[in-house]
């Protein structure tokens, strides 16, 4: 039994699995690498504490000083833990949306947890990274970590992830399949394991559907932890130094439902726990994977456990209520039964122009219709974060402004939910007459409080967010 003298001591050196039922039909060895061997829990141990040394040896860090860092968690946990070792005080600013698991942990190592949850640009002084570096610049001996930007996270992963997987596959690698974040993991382990290979091993990047990354949209997404979002009023798209693309040979995009199908899978096949980002490189792998012969051998990294996310991906009420799965079976109606398909107005149209389009394509003077904001090129149907309100075309017919008198929105509703599901049935405020419905993360429909009562409607039905049947 190995002894250590430190907790740090025991970042890196995880292991190799390799699937066979998850993978039965595909020629080639397919390998994960559970990150979650890590003691934070995640590959993002490895960059905590690379980023924090290096910090140490150059003097932004000294001893009494204050770790600042924005997160979606994973991050956050690595540099608490180093932290904690070290005697440093530790504050992330992360967002509710992160999953309540990852919020205790981070509290669990004494981290203090700053909550932002105002959708603006990055730029904005009120954007997670504006908070977080102006709290930095603000307090004696604060060192903002910049994980995006800082170069001590690709040399964790030159150092030691790349070393380990070409150690444990004695060479014979031939695809590398990660997610892409910050671009850490896979620049560094991509570009340790191209030159060892002498630019044999292949490097995939597993990307959300949306991200900009692998040409999506740039809006939001489900899956924590992976892609690059660009706010629609951004001025600018930065995106992070740590990411190399000179790396990476190839960008894989996978859908919110299919990456978590695939972790849910993945667990009741492998007994493998991951999670949600994991999902996404699990996809693109196995796509990967089927063009590939007996002498390939992939190699796909999983960022961290499944474990943080117990109230979201493997929850089915979590699911069902964002529209990701019906209930088995769902007894009575559901919401999906009384919506109708979401009309949009984005926030920019001139409210003459919106008349005349949803007047032709047959909407009412009283249908509701979501005000979004603008987004050049989407893919999909908008993400909650996107909606500014509701309005109608009699309303828009005596406006100057798409936003002028927009309404409050009611509750999230998944779907598939039941009527008499507690969401639904809780909803009673007279200010909010409708609600957003959601198929798979992404708001299709809308659902009126005076629908609830009456038939289902005919002439409307709910759109599909993706073309995938809800399950």
């Amino acid at each position: 039994m190995a002894r250590y003298e430190s907790v740090l001591d025991t970042v890196g050196g995880t292991p190799l699995i390799r699937l066979t039922r998850a993978a039965e039909g595909l020629r080639p060895r397919i390998y994960v690498k559970p990150e979650w061997h890590n003691p934070g829990g995640s590959v993002k141990d490895r960059a905590a504490l690379w980023m924090l040394r290096r910090a140490e040896a150059d003097g932004s860090l000294r001893p009494g000083g204050t770790v600042v860092e924005v997160t979606s968690g994973n991050t956050g946990i690595g540099l608490a833990l180093v932290a904690a070792r070290l005697g440093y005080r530790t504050v992330v600013f992360t967002s509710s949306g992160t999953s309540r698991e990852k919020r205790d942990q981070l509290a669990a190592y004494g981290a203090e947890v700053r909550l932002v949850d105002a959708f603006v640009p990055r730029e904005h002084p009120d954007s997670m990274r504006s908070r977080g570096t102006r709290f930095a610049a603000e307090t004696p001996g604060a060192w903002f970590v910049d994980q995006y930007d800082n170069p001590a996270n690709p040399a964790a992963h030159i150092a030691t992830t790349g070393p380990e997987i070409w150690a444990d596959t004695d060479g014979e690698i031939t695809h590398f399949v990660a997610t892409v974040g910050t671009g850490g993991t896979i620049s560094g382990t991509g570009r340790y394991l191209r030159e060892a290979s002498d630019g044999r091993v292949r490097v995939i990047g597993a990307d959300p559907a949306t991200s900009l990354y692998a040409g999506g949209d740039g809006s939001q997404k489900a899956v924590e932890g992976a892609g690059h979002v660009l706010h629609p009023d951004a001025a600018v798209d930065v995106w992070p130094q740590a990411l190399d693309t000179d790396v990476i040979d190839r960008f894989i995009a996978v859908h919110d439902q299919d990456a978590i199908d695939a972790v849910r899978r993945l667990a009741r096949t492998e007994g493998i726990l991951a999670g949600g980002s994991s999902g996404v490189a699990l996809v693109a792998a196995f796509r990967v994977a089927e063009d590939l012969t007996e002498d390939d051998t992939v190699v796909v990294l999983l960022p961290d456990s499944g474990r943080a996310y117990l109230s979201t991906y493997f929850n089915d009420q979590w699911l069902c209520a964002n529209g990701f799965r019906r209930p088995a079976p769902a007894e009575g109606p559901v919401v999906g039964d009384r919506a109708a398909s979401a009309r949009l107005v984005e926030r920019d149209e001139q409210p003459a122009d919106a008349v005349l389009r949803l007047a032709a394509a047959g909407t009412a003077d009283d249908d509701a219709v979501l005000v979004v904001y603008p987004r050049p090129g989407r893919l999909l149907a908008p993400h909650p974060s996107e909606l500014l309100g509701w309005t109608t075309v009699g309303r828009l017919r005596a406006v100057t402004s798409v936003t002028d008198g927009v309404r409050t929105l009611g509750p999230r509703l998944g779907i598939g939910l039941p009527l008499s599901d507690p969401a639904v049935t809780g909803w009673t405020a007279a200010d909010t007459e409708v609600a957003p419905v959601l198929d798979r993360g992404r708001v299709t429909a809308t659902l009126s409080r005076r629908a609830l009562a009456g038939p289902p409607p005919t002439a409307q039905s709910p759109a599909a967010s993706d073309g995938a049947e809800v399950r």
